[in-house]
């Protein structure tokens, strides 16, 4: 490897780790969800406040952080999400109360907004062509692997705080284990902010800003000083003409001309959400506890999820060019239609009865005289269950040990939710989620890219929150069946809408692209 390119990998690896953090951060409040619903007393509408607020301030956070990466620079905004990781990590660890919680996670929204965006442009701007699409798939694969980290975490401070090791039991793992779920984020941030501290900064910036010595001197790093002042005169001349277009502005994307790229850009950008991936994610021990596995169980059940969504984003990577984005996205929503139907199915035939032996099997806590009424009753859904156990015992005692209730009551097959699931999160990855951002960058026109994208990635974020808000109170109201048959409805409608009006946009130059797609 030339001294040039494992120079640039060493500078994308470390940039992309804001990608790491952000999957992190979204996904490692799945093993604490059933937790501070308990802690802080929670409705399901707070419940669903306290995952989606993340999801809300994300979306402020990538309207504002292009604008303000070009004002102080790409490397200072990454420099500031870090900041923003630790510091939500910790407040959440540390929260007093569900106000406070909320506002930690909005804190670290901010700087997964800022990341999802400002990582991918930097590594974009840095690298060289040859190496621009692998480098930049460093972002995407990296939030995938936060997310997979997220869930292991998780998975082992449960293991930890249910262990006899004497330092376990003094870090209070058993007691607090959600909390250091949530508050181990802050290693991982305060490394990339130290990491960041070797990053030099965009050498398009550089140029922007007119401090064109010191961009020769990062892109010499990269290929030579004689291709570098070559490079600079290309980014100079980019710049140049990007001035005398103007700064394209929202309008310009309600011209006729651009109706099929924004209609195609929306539909995908809601559909990616609209199916339930946020909430598979954000929720997946809830999910796998529905079906009456257990907590430890549910948790490893969740670091599988991880790691399927891990191979099958590899698998998109991998065959993306050579298959075409419009057969991977047939196949993959097509799978997910079919998951979220098999796990409507499921829970559907799923029935609930509490016998004399499940009762003298719950917890010491819960009054089984209480439950008396309950006895060898038979109940062929989840929420006419749960709205007699509410009537029997209450609420709160229900919330606090619905895991082990659930677990002595239901009668269904639970290989088969496990089946549904991963076969949901494979045909996701391969589809849906890394390639709605490759279309993004293709379909929209170079002079309207930027503003195009940050439309769409806001619709996108914005139904990413409304997904994850309403999921506790979807399950508590409408039941588990109902919820993902409406998620398979929805990637049924998002299927024929993509096979109507997507090209194939595969070995098509950009240039090409724009003459079949934009009609002036």
């Amino acid at each position: 490897m030339q001294a040039g390119t494992r120079y640039t990998v060493v500078i994308a690896l470390i940039v992309a780790l804001g990608g790491f953090l952000m999957g992190f951060d979204a996904a490692v409040i799945a093993g604490a969800v059933g937790a501070i619903e308990v802690e802080f007393a929670l409705t399901k509408i707070q419940l669903g406040w306290s995952v989606s607020s993340l999801s809300l301030t994300a979306t402020m956070g990538m309207l504002v952080s292009g604008p303000l990466s070009d004002r102080i620079g790409r490397r200072l905004v990454l420099k500031i999400a870090a900041v923003l990781f630790a510091i939500s990590a910790a407040a959440s660890a540390v929260a007093p109360d569900f106000i406070t919680f909320v506002l930690a996670r909005m804190i670290g929204g901010f700087g997964v907004g800022a990341a999802l965006i400002i990582a991918p442009m930097y590594i974009a701007e840095m690298a060289p062509p040859h190496l621009r699409g692998r480098m930049v798939s460093l972002a995407q694969l990296n939030i995938v692997i936060g997310i997979s980290a997220a869930f292991f975490s998780n998975y082992l401070i449960l293991l930890l705080g249910q262990s006899d090791a004497s330092w376990a039991a003094a870090l209070r793992l058993d007691e607090w284990g959600w909390r250091w779920m949530l508050g181990i984020e802050a290693l991982p941030a305060i490394v990339y902010f130290f990491a960041l501290l070797i990053v030099p900064e965009s050498p398009r910036w550089l140029a922007m800003q007119g401090r064109d010595d010191e961009s020769v001197d990062v892109l010499a790093r990269v290929s030579g000083r004689d291709k570098a002042i070559e490079d600079l005169a290309a980014v100079k001349d980019a710049i140049e003409a990007e001035k005398k277009l103007g700064k394209a502005k929202l309008g310009a994307l309600l011209h006729p001309s651009m109706r099929l790229v924004l209609t195609i850009g929306i539909t995908i950008g809601i559909l990616q959400q609209i199916t339930g991936i946020n909430a598979v994610f954000f929720y997946a021990p809830m999910i796998f506890e529905q079906s009456g596995i257990g907590t430890n169980a549910a948790f490893m059940q969740a670091v599988l999820v991880g790691l399927i969504n891990l191979a099958f984003t590899v698998v998109a990577i991998l065959y993306i060019d050579k298959l075409g984005r419009r057969r991977l996205l047939g196949v993959g929503v097509t799978g997910i239609a079919v998951c979220m139907f098999l796990l409507a199915y499921g829970f559907g035939n799923a029935t609930y009865s509490l016998d004399r032996a499940a009762i003298d099997g719950l917890p010491p806590e819960i009054d089984r005289v209480q439950l008396e009424q309950l006895r060898d009753e038979v109940y062929d859904s989840d929420v006419a269950f749960r709205t007699a156990a509410h009537a029997a015992i209450g609420e709160e005692v229900y919330t606090r040990h619905e895991s082990a209730i659930v677990s002595q009551a239901i009668d269904m097959n639970p290989t088969l939710i496990l089946v549904g699931i991963l076969g949901f999160v494979a045909s996701f990855a391969m589809s849906l989620g890394p390639i709605m951002w490759v279309l993004f960058s293709e379909l929209f026109p170079n002079r309207v890219r930027g503003v195009a994208i940050s439309f769409v990635g806001f619709i996108n974020s914005a139904t990413a929150f409304f997904v994850t808000f309403i999921f506790p109170w979807e399950l508590s109201t409408i039941g588990n069946a109902y919820t993902f048959l409406i998620y398979g409805l929805f990637a049924v409608i998002g299927l024929i809408l993509i096979m109507r009006i997507l090209p194939e946009t595969k070995g098509r130059s950009l240039e090409e692209l724009e003459t079949i797609l934009i009609k002036e």
